[in-house]
């Protein structure tokens, strides 16, 4: 089965920018990006997102990454009590702009592998091979592998991965790997210390997890290209093979005044000293990346 790629990119960019007197940010402004749309499908509302755990997860970690996903959902009078912003879902409305239609996720079926029946190195194809298990129409079938997994390819050119199937009906799917003990300076930033370019403190995590919490960006950024790029033919610059899409072209973004090595000026919890810049259910706080407005041509974070 044939199926398309898209890298997460490294949360540690190893772009060389020249500064003179000129601001990051002016920088910026001075050479809007431009996400070309390609014409082809993109995921309207609502996206089921069915789950793979393949490894050993914890209850805790399992359910931080279930209230994120719940957190997206925007339609309206589902939740219990308002979700304080910024929140989780007013940052992922923004996909909405690419389509001018929903973009309501549902959180579907769940399967546990705890036993590695793959073993625990895997390949691509068995990334693609676990994501069928809970393929259907209109979903993103996600993978997620637990710290003592390896993944072909984590750690050197990606921290997660989406891509779709050729077979009709056509079928997104993403995987996030959990980095904490394998690469968490490359892809658990900024929630540990980097392993290349400037060197800044790391953030405290919002959930106390270092690994989960990077799993969530990684998550936001696989699961925003799935829906504004799930066929290869959505909103995305450069080579179809290695886009840059609505996360990855804001790679490192996090707060206002954000800069290489630095992700910005982000919230902090007074009684944690945790950072974060959403607000999710069950009062979870995340931190969540910047995203490309298709509206303003810029990358845009919450806070």
């Amino acid at each position: 089965m044939a199926n398309n790629y898209h890298f997460a990119t490294l949360l540690i960019s190893l772009l060389t920018i020249s500064v003179f007197q000129t601001s990051f940010s002016a920088l910026v402004k001075e050479q809007p990006l431009l996400l070309k749309y390609h014409n082809g499908a993109l995921l309207r509302g609502p996206v089921t997102v069915n789950i793979v755990w393949y490894g050993k997860f914890t209850p805790t970690q399992r359910s931080i990454i279930v209230d994120f996903l719940q957190s997206l959902n925007t339609v309206k009078g589902t939740r219990k009590a308002a979700t304080p912003l910024p929140s989780v879902s007013s940052w992922w409305k923004t996909t909405e702009k690419y389509h001018n239609g929903s973009s309501v996720t549902v959180v579907g079926k769940q399967i546990l592998d705890e036993n590695y029946s793959l073993g625990k190195l895997l390949k691509n194809y068995h990334i693609q091979y676990l994501a069928t298990k809970v393929a259907q129409p209109k979903s993103i079938n996600v993978v997620l592998t637990a710290k003592e997994v390896g993944v072909e390819g984590f750690c050197m050119s990606r921290c997660g991965t989406h891509g779709s199937t050729k077979a009709k009906p056509r079928v997104a799917y993403a995987w996030v790997g959990n980095s904490e003990t394998q690469c968490a300076g490359q892809c658990a930033w900024p929630f540990h210390q980097p392993i290349y370019g400037p060197q800044s403190p790391p953030l405290v995590s919002p959930n106390g997890d270092v690994g989960v919490d990077g799993m969530v960006i990684n998550l936001a950024t696989v699961l925003a290209g799935a829906v504004t790029n799930p066929f290869n033919q959505g909103y995305f610059q450069g080579p179809a093979t290695a886009p840059l899409e609505a996360v990855s072209a804001c790679t490192g973004m996090f707060g206002s005044g954000s800069y290489p090595g630095y992700p910005g000026d982000v919230l902090v919890d007074k009684s944690t000293g945790a950072s974060y810049n959403a607000h999710g259910l069950n009062g979870r706080k995340y931190l969540v990346p910047a995203m490309w407005d298709p509206k303003t041509s810029a990358c845009t974070t919450l806070v």
